[in-house]
């Protein structure tokens, strides 16, 4: 597990090692013995699985790709978490997203552990032949230990919807006559995929920022005036007024992020500047963020890098870096590209008071110690890109019982899902002094102790 991850979890399980009216039954020496297991188990996976994939290429050659599947704990049900396929994927790496994976499925009260896979390519370099044999040998080298009871895997960086249809039609004809629905999510619509799964992680990012600043604190402003808690002063700050956003990612979560702030009636939002791994494109006064939506679904996920190219979309914007994202002066920033931007050699520079992590660990455990202590709201990845996983296992269920939900169904399970997580987390957030982060980790983890230890695996 990363330093960052096992940190937080340590000091959870601190926290609730002096809380004696949790687990009241584990007393003294017992007690500390029974939170000694809970660190060795929440800061280790069960599982670790490695191979390299023999891909044949069209050109002649034949390559060793490094592939991973990495189990973090399975106490609350099969694991479930994404494969990634990108060039700078290792097995630290995938160890610290699987248990990330354990502890947001604990927090949103999913019935799944944690899982992580990981292929280490860039699939932009491969044929569609050859991510093809890719996504089939993944499933040959791995299929003992994935199935609907056991491991379900999902998308993440670099697949999609495409490449779960390969693996579960190779998972289908290495296991004929078992189940396979369940064996992938993530899947496209007539493969047994659901409405909405696609657009999920975005819009579910984009729901916890607006429920803390909208629905939460309009109910609740009249406590929070009263407190001293540095992040409620913040929240307050930004009460009613208009708001400037940027978001740095434009692929399946910055791209549905973007787009839902700018259709947001509930909130007055202007989203200023958006980025890719190419590009951040800027203009005070707003983008038209349809616009570039459509431009980037034709152009294989980019944006505009031209004057040309945004003039024959009618839109205006200054071409700029694509780190130049993270600096401007704006009141919320939307984190939905990779892990580590946000780190102590840059921190100082980040200007924006509320960041929403779209992916997963895009600011590091000094930098958000840093920020937390300027009351900066960052609204965690384990709180904030859980719809991906939530209509996964919407997705799971729908297999198994055969019957479909519509897009609305699933849209409002997933808000009624996150509400319910919010408004467990939030008040306590505006009244302890603990960041929005070490929150949702103690209920995580006290979801995941309390388990354990019903299961007797604390001895």
């Amino acid at each position: 597990m990363a330093n960052q991850t096992k940190s937080i979890v340590q000091q959870s399980l601190d926290a609730l090692l002096e809380d004696h009216s949790f687990l009241p039954s584990l007393k003294e020496n017992t007690r500390r013995q029974a939170f000694t297991s809970l660190e060795a188990i929440l800061s280790t996976p069960n599982h670790v699985h490695k191979s390299f994939l023999r891909i044949p290429l069209e050109d002649g050659k034949v390559v060793r790709i490094p592939a991973y599947r990495v189990q973090h704990n399975n106490a609350l049900g099969p694991y479930k978490g994404g494969i990634r396929f990108h060039e700078s994927v290792n097995e630290e790496e995938v160890m610290n997203l699987a248990s990330l994976m354990t502890l947001k499925n604990a927090l949103h009260d999913v019935p799944f552990g944690g899982g992580k896979g990981g292929v280490v390519i860039n699939p932009r370099q491969f044929s569609v032949k050859e991510l093809h044999q890719i996504c089939k040998k993944y499933v040959q080298y791995f299929s003992d230990v994935l199935g609907p009871d056991k491991d379900i895997p999902a998308p993440d960086v670099g697949s999609g919807e495409r490449e779960m249809d390969w693996m579960m039609a190779e998972y289908k004809s290495i296991r004929p006559g078992e189940p396979y629905r369940g064996s992938f999510t993530g899947k496209s619509v007539i493969n047994g995929g659901s409405l909405g799964r696609r657009e999920a992680t975005g819009k579910g990012v984009y729901f916890t920022f607006r429920y803390m600043l909208h629905d939460f604190i309009k109910e609740q402003s009249s406590l929070l005036t009263t407190t001293e808690n540095i992040f409620a002063k913040t929240a307050l700050e930004f009460k009613e007024r208009p708001l400037k956003l940027a978001v740095q990612g434009f692929g399946n979560v910055g791209s549905v992020a973007a787009l839902e702030a700018y259709q947001c009636v509930h909130l007055q939002n202007k989203i200023v500047a958006v980025s890719d791994r190419n590009v951040t494109l800027y203009n005070e006064d707003g983008l038209d963020i349809p616009a570039l939506v459509q431009f980037s679904s034709k152009h294989n996920g980019d944006l505009p890098t031209t004057d040309e190219e945004l003039s024959t979309i009618d839109v205006k914007a200054e071409i700029r870096d694509r780190e130049n994202v993270l600096y401007l002066d704006v009141d919320v920033l939307i984190l939905a590209a990779l892990e580590d931007q946000i780190h102590k050699n840059n921190m100082d520079k980040i200007k924006a008071r509320i960041i929403v992590e779209g992916a997963n660990a895009p600011v590091t455990s000094e930098a958000d110690q840093s920020l937390s202590k300027k009351g900066v709201i960052i609204i965690p990845d384990i709180l904030a890109n859980a719809g991906g996983v939530i209509v996964s296992y919407f997705e799971w269920l729908q297999g198994r019982e055969t019957q479909f939900y519509s897009e609305d169904q699933v849209f409002k399970l997933l808000v009624d899902k996150m509400k319910g997580t919010m408004d467990t987390i939030l008040p306590e957030f505006f009244g302890d002094p603990f960041p929005l982060r070490q929150n949702c980790y103690i209920h995580s983890v006290m979801k995941l102790s309390t388990v354990l230890y019903h299961q007797g695996k604390l001895y």
